[in-house]
């Protein structure tokens, strides 16, 4: 009768007669699910699906029992089974549980899926770059990842830190466990301490449930402290026992849970000068500091940038649904010149808004935003040479570019200073003070 309703839905299905012949038939082929029931000859439910799993932890089994035999059927849960259909049963019921189990194996193999990409997207060959510097700091991580001890990155905003603090999880033991970020800089004093270790229901006004901080969500996984020199004096006591004794205490607790978490902990600040100056805890300081790593900006690896271009164009192609081929050689060599304050992040924000508004299968040099593409005048760049060492100062450059594209965007409006202040990306209250401070006419 069941073999009758499951090919009317749909299924392939084979019999046995009892346990010893289902057992050869998985040895022989490949099933998604197996319906056993508790009560048959030569052997039980119970043993036919303890040997079934010793073989094949992942066999999806749904057991069957009359209602007398509940209790057993519980025990066949115990021992992995899926779930139980109670005899009499409804062929709705059989079909319902068996669309559930399907689903559930759908959402395991996605699971599966996804974590292949995730540690895909962050193994190096999927970190763009080819410098020195960068090799370097591959290397670092291969040699750390297997190990516990805290690392501490280095660098300025948008150089990757976190890219980074990602790969040495994904190339360790601990690939498999959580990865959890916080940004320290990022959330309110009175709520940081309750985010990173949690609280008790009742600990204060609005806590109307017991919560796991993210320490104990990265349990057994990596936690990664992003703008760490942003951390309250109180916290940074409180972080400093955590990593020393390796345990936390819930707001509002008085036990103490352990926690097996490897920290790695970022900052665009020196916190040498931070201890110095009394905002950052030394003892804590030293305990980050074990593994250090300097994260270059893009303007100290510029061999890179043809590399990240190509990569990025390539990442937004899927994004975009677009079909762009590269960029063009005078937009690449201005690329190339620019100082990138704000590093890889910038660079790809500004070949993302560059796909958008091309129009052919090629990036412009007009597709990229003006403050990339204003070039300094010439007559600033040769002033350079003629200048004795002592007076190449960048403020007087500075100074120097400024007045130059004032007046060259008032030409170009015919005077009117709010389309200047447009095309200079600056406020018109700026652009006004700049014409006063330059004694500018026109």
């Amino acid at each position: 009768m069941l073999s009758l309703l499951l090919k009317k839905e749909g299924y392939e299905v084979q019999m046995a007669e009892n346990g010893k012949v289902a057992l050869d038939k998985l040895e022989k082929e490949s099933f998604d699910f197996v319906l056993s029931d508790i009560r048959m000859p030569e052997m039980d439910g119970i043993e036919f699906l303890k040997r079934a799993k010793s073989k094949n932890p992942d066999l999806t089994i749904l057991v069957m029992s009359a209602f007398g035999n509940v209790d057993t059927a519980i025990e066949a849960m115990k021992y992995g089974a899926y779930d139980y259909i109670s005899k009499p049963f409804k062929p709705d019921e059989v079909i319902l549980t068996l669309k559930k189990a399907d689903e559930r194996e759908r959402l395991q193999r996605e699971n599966v899926r996804l974590k292949g990409e995730v540690k895909k997207e962050y193994e190096f060959s999927n970190i763009v770059a080819k410098g020195p510097e960068m090799i370097e700091i591959f290397n670092t991580i291969r040699k750390i990842s297997e190990y516990k001890t805290t690392c501490l990155l280095l660098g300025e905003s948008g150089t990757g830190k976190e890219l980074i603090a990602r790969a040495i999880h994904y190339n360790s033991s601990r690939a498999d466990r959580p990865f959890i970020t916080v940004n320290c800089g990022a959330i309110p004093e009175n709520l940081l301490e309750s985010e990173l270790f949690g609280h008790l229901k009742g600990a204060f006004t609005g806590a109307v449930r017991t919560k796991k901080g993210l320490f104990e969500e990265a349990d057994q996984g990596t936690l990664f402290l992003d703008e760490i020199g942003e951390l309250p004096l109180l916290l940074q006591v409180k972080i400093l026992r955590a990593l020393q004794e390796e345990e936390i205490r819930r707001v509002g607790d008085v036990a103490a849970i352990k926690v097996n978490v490897r920290i790695i902990a970022a900052t665009v600040k020196d916190l040498t000068k931070e201890v110095e100056n009394g905002t950052f805890r030394e003892d804590l300081f030293y305990r980050l500091n074990v593994l250090p790593i300097h994260v270059p900006p893009l303007r100290q690896r510029k061999e890179d940038i043809t590399l990240l271009v190509e990569h990025f164009i390539t990442k937004m192609n899927k994004k975009l649904s677009s079909r762009i081929k590269g960029v063009e050689p005078d937009a690449m060599k201005v690329l190339m010149d620019y100082d990138w304050p704000g590093n890889v992040r910038e660079l790809e924000n500004i070949i993302e808004r560059a796909m958008v508004l091309v129009a052919g299968d090629r990036i412009l040099l007009e597709n990229l935003p003006m403050n990339i593409r204003v070039a300094p005048p010439i007559g600033a760049r040769a002033s350079l040479g003629g200048l004795p060492s002592e007076e190449l100062s960048i403020k007087k450059m500075s100074r120097m570019i400024e007045q130059d594209l004032i007046t060259k965007a008032l030409k170009k409006t015919n005077g009117n200073r709010t389309k200047a202040a447009e095309i200079l990306e600056i406020s018109h209250r700026a652009l006004l003070y700049k014409i006063k401070q330059y004694n500018i006419t026109g």
